[in-house]
């Protein structure tokens, strides 16, 4: 099931009843029916702020919540870039019968420095486009389209930094300083308790002073 972090709640409650349960009745059926299935659920939303602001239920989060693995965004993945960026100019060069020997520097820098907002369907989109209109045996992209698509340019390095430090400080603060367990800042941010702690050391939070608070 993909973006989770978007359903309604009244569908909210209905998935959960069905995961409890394991059974559900089809629309106009009068019967219920047994089902045994394994739900694999994805969002790019931060549900610990879901559930803060009451848009998704902590009951459900908990339930789906068996076994999560977390895939940063392709921001956080750099070096990912340039295989992505080999593999989609292949794919996409073959359809339009075109045939590049090697990708621009300048392009691969600039790519790469790109925060890429709506991730790697972003970079799909930039890449079979850049196709299209690019000329010789030299892959390249205009950069123009980047600074459009964002607006205004990338933000500020430090930002996204900003905002995380911020929200695990919330957490920590309202946890008091407890990483892990069912109400551990960890659980409140939907991530594994190690993902938090490398955060944590990253971003040099020092969890003394929530325990304290």
């Amino acid at each position: 099931m993909d973006e989770i972090g978007d359903l309604p709640a009244d569908t909210q409650l209905t998935l959960l009843r069905v995961l409890q349960e394991r059974e559900f009745e089809r629309v106009g059926g009068s019967r219920s029916i047994r089902v045994d299935v394994r739900v694999i659920a994805a969002t790019n939303r931060d549900l610990g702020a879901a559930m803060a602001a009451d848009e998704f239920r902590s009951d459900l989060f908990y339930r789906l919540n068996v076994f999560p693995i977390e895939a940063p965004p392709l921001r956080e993945r750099q070096d990912d870039i340039p295989v992505l960026v080999a593999y989609f100019v292949d794919r996409f060069a073959a359809r339009a019968g075109k045939s590049f020997r090697t990708i621009g520097k300048r392009t691969l820098d600039v790519l790469r420095a790109y925060r890429w907002p709506g991730n790697v369907r972003e970079l799909q989109n930039v890449i079979e486009r850049s196709v299209i209109v690019c000329e010789g045996d030299t892959f390249t992209v205009d950069e123009r389209w980047l600074r459009r698509e964002s607006g205004h340019g990338p933000p500020p390095a430090t930002e996204p930094a900003t905002e995380e430090r911020a929200m695990i400080e919330d957490a920590l603060a309202a946890t008091k300083g407890r990483v892990s367990g069912p109400s551990g800042a960890a659980a409140r941010l939907g991530m594994p308790p190690s993902t938090l702690e490398s955060k944590i050391k990253a971003l040099r939070i020092a969890k003394a002073r929530f325990k304290s608070s």
